[in-house]
């Protein structure tokens, strides 16, 4: 079990346990790791920085709540020192970085250990986790079933009781997906809040940093140190949601095709009643022409980065991925920009659409975990697709550029749990954590 930053933190800066002991016991987990969530570990500088803020500590210096915290980050993150492959073999002889943007700078300054890298589907470009050059990440609650993707390592990582913290990527469902197939919280704040310069594009005008912990008030410490220069924590509000206003979604293309995640939707949508939320139904009927744009945006810009590898080095990529890339070489400017305009216009009518509530509460996705390899599954004598049914659901929110957050649920049927997606209409980040807080707690 993953201490929360709040036990870690009260512990480090009480002397009960030290930085360099808690990095070390972090990075000895992470050797011994069995889900494959790792990719490279960078024992020597993170055991040099968690002796120095030891003995920060013990000169009475403490940077916040992160001081001494292990982190990992999506191996899409460029970290001083360490090779960036993303998944691929296109990257393998890829150089040590130089340098490294300004979230896990941040990090650093906020005195948290960078520990290494972890797994990333390839280049970002699936949401399943388990297309990469090193195989396939494992989940933790069932190696024989995907973590989700693409930030599979960071979610696993968490939820094998690794790291407390990991960084992760979002552009259509990157951290959330993940995160409720492996029973963690995952944040994708609102575009733009956190930089993404130093991190490996996949779709610039959609690609979100974002992060996953065990706990929601493990987020709140984490964002509230990452999206202020002076975040100490402080900012964190207490969990309620008395006179929030919740939307749910009627529409059919927001239905889950495992009706257990309908099922856990509806109860926590009660649970939140009952705490004093006022509840709604919220009509959206232009969902499926904005969710119709998503791949020509996010093909366009991928192939924008990767022609010319496809044209000198196309063998060297994972063949899923190949076969998502290669396609997009036919979208035409028009096509692209006429993508773009389109959004705009939908995005503005699905804010018009939501205008009357705080939240929308809807399943992170339409499926659980499902075994690792499968393409396509039966749910009660349909055929269902995984992987866009891993990404229904969180994609307009990427268009859209809305915070949002995946909170694990227990399901119904005592089986793996399902994720409930809280997203920020009329609230920001803060906000839409004080409700995940509240449903946490119910």
């Amino acid at each position: 079990m993953t201490l929360s930053i709040r036990d870690l933190a009260l512990a480090l800066r009480s002397g009960e346990l030290s930085p360099a002991e808690h990095v070390r016991d972090v990075l000895d987990r992470l050797h011994a790791d069995e889900h494959n969530a790792v990719v490279v570990l960078d024992d020597e500088r993170a055991i040099a920085e968690a002796t120095a803020r030891t003995e920060e500590l013990a000169r009475g210096q403490w940077r916040g709540p992160l001081h001494g915290i292990a982190v990992g980050v999506k191996d899409l993150f460029d970290v001083v020192g360490l090779p960036t492959r993303a998944g691929s073999k296109i990257l393998a002889d890829a150089p040590p970085a130089s340098t490294e943007g300004p979230v896990v700078a941040r990090l650093r300054e906020a005195g948290a250990v960078i520990v290494g890298k972890l797994h990333t589907h390839e280049f970002a470009y699936g949401p399943t986790g388990d297309v990469s050059a090193t195989g396939p990440a494992r989940n933790p609650l069932d190696p024989s079933r995907i973590t989700g993707g693409s930030s599979s390592g960071s979610a696993a990582a968490v939820a094998a009781g690794h790291l407390p913290l990991t960084l992760g990527t979002d552009t259509g469902a990157s951290v959330r997906t993940p995160a409720a197939l492996c029973g963690v919280i995952g944040l994708k704040p609102t575009r733009g809040r956190l930089s993404t310069e130093g991190v490996f594009p996949l779709s610039e005008t959609c690609d979100h940093v974002g992060l996953l912990t065990a706990d929601v008030h493990s987020a709140s410490v984490a964002w509230d140190v990452l999206s202020r220069a002076d975040g100490t924590g402080g900012g964190i509000q207490a969990p309620g949601v008395s006179g929030v206003r919740v939307g749910v979604l009627p529409d059919p293309y927001w239905q889950a095709a495992d009706p257990v995640l309908d099922a856990g939707v509806a109860e926590a949508v009660a649970l939140l009643e009952k705490a004093g939320a006022q509840v709604t139904h919220v009509s959206t009927p232009m969902i499926d022409e904005l969710a119709s744009i998503y791949p020509a945006i996010v093909g366009a810009e991928a192939f924008a980065t990767h022609a010319p590898w496809l044209a000198e080095r196309g063998a060297d990529y994972q063949p899923i991925t190949l076969a998502r890339l290669e396609p997009n070489a036919q979208l035409s400017a028009r096509t692209y920009i006429n993508a773009q305009r389109a959004r705009r216009r939908l995005v503005a009518a699905l804010r018009d659409a939501c205008d009357g509530v705080d939240v929308l509460v809807l399943p992170t996705t339409q499926l659980r975990a499902t075994p690792i390899g499968q393409t396509k599954i039966d749910m009660d004598g349909r055929v269902v697709p995984v992987a866009s049914s891993l990404l229904a659901l969180t994609l307009p929110f990427n268009l859209a550029g809305w915070p949002a957050i995946s909170v694990p649920h227990p399901a119904a049927d005592g089986g793996l749990p399902l994720g409930i997606q809280i997203v920020g209409v009329g609230l920001e980040e803060r906000g839409i954590m004080r409700v995940a807080a509240a449903l946490e707690q119910l």
